[in-house]
């Protein structure tokens, strides 16, 4: 960041007093620019024994598998957005959607929200997705996952459901040493 949001003055990083993190600072009207994580919020849609996937049309990781998720918008919840962004990738209605996994990524400045639910009726690729497809556990295109924290849902998902028992899954990944994980969009 260069200049003021409110002002256009020029701004510097230092730490603003009573903080303990460097903050962008407006020396001409005094604003703090806090900066915050993103929220990626989707569904994992389910339809029997298959889960609905998208190969995303879009940079970062054109061509690969995710599921259908975004960052979520302003004004809107995050089971809102979630549907939404199921809505615009895939086409497609989920019911009865709960919280599913929860992964904080603080490398990059995410949160990744996915919410399980019942996939209902039809599904189409939207503007953002080559195709969308239903796989069963087996014809997972495990190599072609856009995103670790899908790969990490799906494996969460297809262990639970041996069980008939679906808990709330809580993580981090960590940048690991080589690693670089896109950020989502």
């Amino acid at each position: 960041m260069n200049f003021c949001s409110h002002c256009g003055a020029p701004v510097r990083l230092a730490i603003p007093e009573g903080d303990d993190r460097p903050r962008y600072l407006c020396e001409s009207c005094g604003t703090i620019h806090y900066q915050n994580p993103k929220i990626v919020a989707g569904t994992l849609p389910v339809s029997g024994d298959r889960v609905l996937l998208c190969k995303r049309a879009i940079a970062p990781r054109y061509g690969y598998w995710t599921l259908p998720a975004g960052f979520m918008e302003n004004a809107e919840t995050t089971v809102e957005a979630a549907l939404r962004e199921t809505r615009e990738e895939a086409g497609a209605e989920v019911d009865n959607v709960t919280l599913y996994t929860l992964i904080n990524l603080p490398h990059i400045d995410q949160v990744y929200m996915i919410f399980r639910g019942e996939l209902k009726g039809e599904f189409t690729a939207g503007i953002e997705s080559l195709e969308v497809a239903l796989f069963r556990e087996e014809d997972i295109p495990w190599d072609a996952l856009a995103f670790s924290t899908i790969e990490r849902t799906l494996k969460h998902f297809f262990a639970d459901r041996k069980n008939d028992h679906f808990p709330l899954h809580i993580s981090d990944i960590r940048k690991r040493q080589g690693a670089d994980e896109p950020p989502a969009v």
